[in-house]
């Protein structure tokens, strides 16, 4: 019985796609793998960016924010609280850029 030659290896050992390579596949395979390490990076900085902004931006306008409970318990910030806020400030944001940005490889 004669087989059409597209599905014939070159080898003549078995039934293969022409064009087969394990190459292509392994690297179709880490191009996918990349991708989605991608996204949960991209994904980790999101939320790691806005957690630590808002982190920031409470120490800078905490004493804009009036007399809650937490304000009552600190006293009134001093630069350190500043410093570290706009610290905080500064990095979340860079999270948040290196999450639009996406480039981790």
């Amino acid at each position: 019985m004669l087989r059409p030659p597209s599905l014939v290896s070159k080898e003549g050992q078995g039934w293969f796609l022409r064009g087969f390579n394990k190459r292509k596949m392994f690297e179709d395979y880490e191009r996918k793998k990349r991708k989605q390490v991608s996204g949960m990076r991209s994904l980790k900085d999101y939320g790691m960016g806005v957690f630590i902004l808002l982190m920031g931006l409470f120490f800078l306008l905490r004493e804009q924010v009036g007399g809650t409970a937490i304000n009552e318990r600190l006293g009134k910030p001093d630069t350190l609280e500043y410093l570290f806020g706009s610290f905080s400030v500064l990095y979340g944001s860079w999270r948040i850029y290196r999450g639009y940005k996406k480039n981790y490889f």
